[in-house]
């Protein structure tokens, strides 16, 4: 029970009806906080810290929540969060006058407040702010929590972000460095002669990956769509159209599960380079992660986790049936055919499907074996045709694909193709593609007529590459789920 024998319901209830009321007396003495449009803010907390030599007594306005409050008789001591973090702020009645004291030891520790004063250090020896003026900003009508506990929350943190990004210093910081990857990603592709575009994310055949799509309805044309499950078979109608370097950052939706490495929807980039195969895209991943890493976390060796990757050193180049060779002790060159590898897959029990052929039972080895080893960064090339709709055959070996995987930390970190660009293939590829989705396969792509059509037109020889970032982002801020990475993840609907 709470104080007085009350629940902890009742005084929560409590506590709220005293905030409101504080409001409801501000209002009627005509000091509404939500009538107050603008402030003019000068500095930063952080700033004022980094640059108190010349800062030092001098007059600055700072904004922020306040998060602490000790009030002492004539003068009182907060604490402003902003932006960059927080600074103390030092209140005295007899510099801010006899009114606006008063009102002062009315607010609430959530509330926003402006602060503008002298730059001074305390008695401690803690950079403040000597305040002249205090002007509540905005009230606080709800109580933050007292300390958010992050095992406990974690559902309360990704529901409501905005009290994890007030309470949590590091959350914010993960934040931060996720817009300083997209930014520095975009500057070094910029830097490469890449343009930026955007295509459509509403779409009536959702082609370009092995995906489930989420469908919707469009009510002025009358006409089922779906959201797109990737950014590919557009970005390759720009470089048929001599848009030579494109990429897009953008949202994908795929309906399938939730875990700590999958969302529904998620932030994938797509680029491609005409003039270019899969060793080009090897090339410009190496450089492009090697930039990121530097930018964002100021070293090229990342720590995720147990693991240190070390980015500084050439990535390991390994075909996938040398991978498997390597880690499994099986040599797929050696399999004859789909038969000998099913009889392989039951004897190191790997389960697989009827319609698995000889490539996709190759495939089934790798993730069985092979991708938990691969935690410095690698390539993994050359995979078979059966999981690789969409790739040139290798000219010396056409049961294999010029495609690689590029992994780090066990994990798939990008996909890459030396894309297909001959529309007969292509049609072909796609006619299997339909059988397996009258087979049943959901995940199976349709023709897509206009795609082929481009093909005809003709697409240059290309290199094409997808980039999960939200997975980047969290081996670049070592963060343990995709959803620490999401500032508003997929999450089931509290019931009513």
């Amino acid at each position: 029970m709470g104080q007085n024998g009350q629940s902890p319901e009742q005084d929560l209830n409590q506590l709220l009806k005293v905030r409101h009321d504080k409001l409801k007396d501000l209002q009627d003495n005509g000091k509404d906080p939500f009538q107050i449009t603008k402030y003019e803010v000068t500095n930063h907390s952080q700033e004022i810290k980094d640059h108190y030599d010349s800062l030092e007594g001098q007059t600055v306005s700072i904004a922020g929540r306040m998060m602490f409050k000790r009030v002492m008789g004539k003068a009182s001591f907060c604490n402003v969060q902003d932006l960059e973090g927080n600074i103390q702020a030092y209140v005295a009645r007899d510099n801010i006058g006899e009114d606006s004291y008063k009102d002062f030891k009315k607010y609430d520790v959530g509330d926003i407040l402006g602060i503008k004063g002298e730059v001074f250090t305390t008695k401690t020896g803690e950079i403040s702010i000597h305040a002249q003026e205090v002007t509540l900003l905005s009230k606080s009508l709800q109580i933050l929590p007292e300390k958010y506990h992050g095992l406990t929350d974690t559902d309360a943190r990704y529901r409501q972000r905005y009290v994890d990004l007030i309470m949590n210093a590091e959350v914010k910081d993960t934040f931060i460095k996720r817009s300083k990857v997209l930014s520095s990603i975009r500057r070094f592709l910029d830097a490469q002669g890449f343009m930026e575009v955007e295509t459509p994310m509403l779409v009536s055949n959702a082609g370009g990956a092995a995906a489930r799509p989420f469908e919707t309805h469009f009510n002025a044309l009358n006409e089922d769509l779906k959201l797109r499950i990737s950014l590919e078979l557009y970005l390759k109608r720009l470089i048929v159209g001599g848009m030579e370097r494109v990429y897009e950052i953008g949202r994908v939706f795929r309906n399938e599960g939730l875990d700590t490495r999958h969302n529904p929807e998620f932030t994938l980039m797509e680029l491609y380079q005409a003039y270019t195969d899969y060793h080009g895209m090897m090339d410009l991943t190496e450089n492009l992660y090697r930039y990121v890493a530097k930018e964002v976390t100021g070293s090229e060796i990342l720590t995720y986790g147990e693991h240190e990757m070390d980015l500084s050193k050439p990535f390991e180049r390994i075909t996938m049936v040398n991978a498997v060779k390597k880690y499994a002790n099986v040599d797929f060159d050696q399999i004859k055919d789909t038969e000998e590898a099913k009889k392989l897959a039951k004897e190191h029990h790997i389960e697989y499907e009827a319609r698995h052929k000889k490539g996709d039972i190759l495939n089934l080895f790798f993730e069985e074996y092979v991708e938990e080893h691969l935690i410095q960064p690698t390539f993994v090339m050359d995979h078979p045709i059966e999981i690789s709709p969409l790739t040139k055959k290798k000219p010396e070996n056409p049961d294999y694909v010029e495609r690689f995987e590029f992994f780090m930390n066990g994990w798939e970190m990008a996909n890459a193709y030396s894309e297909l660009n001959d529309p007969i293939d292509q049609r072909a590829r796609f006619e299997a593609q339909e059988a397996l989705l009258a087979a049943g396969d959901e995940e199976a792509n349709h023709t897509d007529e206009d795609f082929l059509n481009a093909l005809n037109i003709g697409m240059p020889p290309t290199g094409g590459i997808g980039y999960g970032i939200d997975r980047m982002v969290m081996m670049m801020t070592n963060s343990p789920a995709i959803r620490d990475v999401l500032l508003f993840p997929t999450m089931k609907s509290l019931e009513k």
